[in-house]
């Protein structure tokens, strides 16, 4: 009977000492792996395209409604262009309209007395034709003068500044009241796409491609060692001019609208591949400004962890290839 009770005790004992199945589950060897060697630089966002709205006659600048920092729509307003000489031309077209209205009115008159004159015998077939080429003339000469007022009328439509597509306004060379000439531009504006844009050593141009995956941080020059911080952006496209020594590309990232045009960020691009120690997400935790993992055995050691990789988190030291960490 005591054989048997220390039998169970044993078998209880050796149960509850052998760690769960979950457990074993949470434990990962640490391994060299050749990895992504990255490298922190710094990249600009700006705009895919920047357009200059332009006054389109010459003037002086009476409304203008936008201010910087103001996103506008394809189309809309953003300032007014008038030319008092456009005022002046049309008051005197007004007077030359309506008194060349007079002078056809007197020209058909006469054309419509001299016909029946014609009808009754009393006046020549020349008379009528003069009448009738006076009449023809009086009227091209209304028509033309109208026509001279629809392009007065146009000139002075087209003082408005409209945009030339949607974005924010980033600079307003002018106020109200400047003078303006035709082509001079009342505002430049950003585009809502935007871009960032790396400027690489020449001794990386050979590792770029258009397609290439990079590594956004957070937004700031802070370093983020936390690789769900991280957000993923594609290169768009890469010059082929180095420009002193510098390659440029353009990086596509979703969620650039709230930055502002020239911020910079620190971003992660790839420059070959090295050797490395990984160990999986999550094992690494940090206490007291410390960084430390757990062993299997439960020993916790002190690590230097480096940047984020694919597969984890590189570990400078502390470690070595074949220890096994435990998840905290």
């Amino acid at each position: 009977m005591r054989m048997l009770v220390l039998s169970v005790l044993a078998t209880l004992l050796a149960w509850f000492a052998a760690p769960p199945p979950h457990a074993l589950a949470q434990q990962a060897a640490v391994k060299r792996e050749m990895v992504v060697d990255r490298k922190a630089v710094i990249a600009t966002v700006e705009p895919v395209h920047e357009l200059a709205a332009r006054a389109r006659i010459p003037g002086t600048v009476t409304n203008l409604i936008v201010k910087e920092g103001d996103q506008v729509t394809d189309g809309q307003r953003i300032a007014t262009v008038v030319d008092q000489k456009l005022l002046y031309q049309m008051q005197a077209l007004a007077g030359r309209i309506q008194a060349q209205q007079a002078e056809r009115d007197q020209a058909l008159i006469d054309y419509q007395r001299t016909l029946e004159l014609r009808r009754s015998g009393v006046s020549s077939q020349s008379q009528l034709d003069q009448a009738r080429t006076r009449l023809d003339v009086a009227e091209r000469t209304l028509q033309a003068l109208r026509s001279d007022r629809q392009v007065i009328e146009q000139q002075a439509a087209e003082g408005a500044v409209l945009a030339p597509g949607a974005g924010r306004v980033l600079k307003l060379p002018v106020q109200e009241g400047s003078v303006v000439l035709a082509g001079d531009t009342i505002a430049t504006m950003a585009t809502k796409n935007y871009i960032l844009r790396l400027q690489l050593p020449e001794r990386h141009a050979r590792f770029i491609r258009a397609g290439d995956t990079i590594l956004v941080g957070e937004r700031g020059l802070s370093a983020v060692q936390d690789l769900e911080e991280l957000r993923r952006g594609k290169v768009v496209l890469v010059y082929p001019e180095i420009d002193q020594g510098r390659v440029i590309a353009d990086v596509q990232v979703e969620g650039l609208g709230d930055y502002f045009v020239g911020e910079r960020t620190r971003v992660y691009i790839a420059t070959g591949t090295r050797p490395a120690l990984v160990i999986p997400g999550g094992y690494l935790y940090r206490r007291y400004g410390v960084d430390y993992v757990r062993l299997a055995d439960g020993t916790e050691v002190v690590v230097q962890p480096g940047l984020p990789v694919e597969d984890g988190i590189e570990i400078l030291a502390g470690l070595k290839p074949g220890d096994v960490v435990a998840k905290p």
